[in-house]
């Protein structure tokens, strides 16, 4: 009997640095955390090793709530690349988290006529390699 092995990930996997070694590692424990500056209090995502609003180097990690709205979004209907066009259609989105940054990311378990500016949404983890999980989005429940 042939056993049901889950597909490859095929769509481009991220480069792990020291910068963003963390936040990789924290998803992987399906944990979801920003970056806070140490001297200027600002919240930050992406992962970077300056704070972009003062330049300090002290920086702490803050674990999040996983919880947030759509910001705003788009439907993928057309794409030819393999990996993306067997997701059709995806839903990109920038949400805001309750901890005031915005993430690029996908909304999941939803269809694109039910998405909405505003809508309540919680951090769902997709892991898709050994090394790396994704941090993705789907309707609050």
């Amino acid at each position: 009997m042939a056993e049901n092995k889950p597909a490859k990930y095929s769509k481009p996997l991220p480069h792990l640095d020291e910068e963003n070694r963390p936040w990789w590692e924290a998803l992987q424990r399906h944990e979801l955390y920003i970056q806070k500056c140490r001297d200027c209090a600002d919240v930050r995502y992406y992962p970077r090793a300056l704070c972009p609003s003062c330049l300090s180097s002290r920086t702490e990690w803050v674990k999040c709530s996983g919880r947030g709205k759509v910001y705003t979004f788009t439907t993928t209907y057309q794409n030819g690349v393999p990996g993306f066009r067997e997701s059709l259609p995806y839903i990109m989105a920038y949400v805001q988290l309750d901890e005031g940054v915005k993430m690029l990311t996908n909304l999941v378990d939803c269809q694109p006529d039910q998405v909405k500016i505003d809508m309540p949404v919680e951090v769902v983890y997709e892991d898709v390699t050994p090394e790396v999980t994704l941090a993705k989005f789907r309707p609050a429940r």
